[in-house]
């Protein structure tokens, strides 16, 4: 477990972000809702509190600039009755990408988590950009950071976010903004400002380049739909997905490493289309169950991580090698985020596209580390 005296400085902040909203649905924001005029801009605002590790513990040393912490945001539209003004509760992380002057630095920072408060799709008919009351929360600034007095900094910086509920329900077209984000932070305690940006050699002793593997086991359920007799509809109940993927990784530094994946997923949904049975008399298609062959692929990806204390941001982009069926042809991506619980076991979230734009599943489990 981590001690209070590994924490060499603590950090309160508050922020605004502004932005231009844009979803693969537009009508919503195009003027179909019930205020009758284009939702064209987008505000939150934003409170924070993050630590940093000591400069005398190990990652204190080999990570000396960056922090991490809980955030909680509001967010709003300026469109309550169709969209609400949900709220989001996450975990962030930033740290240095390079030190400009004594006094000025360029930074990054990612938030994820989850929002809550929306307006369903059911209730209100004009949101066609979300189905759920609460709905995944990703974002991601650029900021340059002036160190304004010991204690006190101000950051500026362009600023993107995606709101979606990971494809559980439907419709699920999300909703993106892109913008300016302005924070205002005070710090308490000791800093490592002093160290320089990351790669230094000082940095970097305690460190060794290593060969490891992670094991990642998930599961999670999606909302399938299709076009039948020229009509779009959505399938009645949710469809389960679970898979394993065996991932070796060589470390490039500290901060990063990259490998290569054999990836086993199974997907209830994969090719029902194909397999359909009829209407009933309420109108709700009904499907035989496909053989295991057409929900089963084994696929091949290549892999790489961000690498930081206590949480990993992981990307990659493969290929499935045995799969049966048009669902499961083609390319997919993954992201997630890595949540290191122990040096072994990390808890894992993330999200699957297929062909770079089509949303596909969650990837919600657990992992294990072999190696260091």
């Amino acid at each position: 477990m981590l001690s209070v005296h590994c924490f060499g400085q603590s950090r309160i902040s508050a922020g605004i972000r502004g932005g231009y909203p844009f979803s693969p649905q537009e009508e919503l924001l195009e003027g179909e809702n019930s205020i009758g005029r284009p939702l064209r801009k987008s505000a939150s605002a934003d409170i924070q509190y993050a630590f940093m590790f000591g400069e005398s513990t190990r990652l204190g040393h080999l990570y000396p600039t960056v922090y991490q912490g809980i955030g909680l945001s509001v967010f709003s539209l300026f469109d309550h009755e169709d969209v609400g003004t949900p709220v989001s509760l996450y975990v962030f992380q930033g740290a240095r990408i390079a030190r400009l002057s004594p006094r000025l630095s360029l930074d990054y920072e990612w938030n994820f988590g989850a929002s809550f408060g929306w307006h369903r799709y059911e209730e209100h008919q004009f949101n066609t950009i979300v189905g759920s009351k609460v709905n995944a929360y990703i974002n991601g600034s650029i900021m340059l950071t002036w160190k304004a007095t010991e204690n006190w900094k101000i950051a500026v910086g362009p600023d993107m976010t995606h709101y979606s509920n990971g494809h559980t329900d439907l419709p699920n077209a999300g909703l993106n903004t892109i913008g300016i984000r302005l924070n205002v932070s005070r710090t308490y305690g000791t800093t490592n400002d002093s160290i320089q940006t990351s790669g230094s050699h000082q940095e970097s002793e305690g460190w060794k380049q290593n060969l490891s593997c992670d094991v990642t086991t998930f599961g999670a359920l999606k909302k399938y739909s299709l076009e039948y007799d020229d009509a779009q509809h959505i399938a009645e109940g949710r469809f389960g997905t679970a898979g394993l993927h065996i991932n070796p990784f060589y470390d490039i530094r500290q901060y990063f490493r990259i490998g290569l994946s054999l990836d086993i997923n199974y997907d209830e949904s994969a090719n029902i289309k194909d397999h359909i049975a009829g209407m009933t008399d309420e109108q709700k298609l009904r499907f035989y169950h496909p053989p295991f062959a057409e929900q089963f692929s084994i696929g091949l990806s290549a892999r790489a991580e961000l690498v930081m204390p206590i949480f990993s941001v992981h990307f990659g982009v493969g290929h499935n090698l045995l799969y049966k069926g048009e669902d499961l042809e083609g390319f997919y991506q993954i992201i997630a985020l890595k949540t290191h619980l122990t040096p072994k076991l990390y808890f894992h979230t993330g999200y699957q596209f297929r062909n770079f734009k089509n949303p596909d599943h969650l990837l919600i489990g657990l992992g294990w580390r072999f190696g260091y």
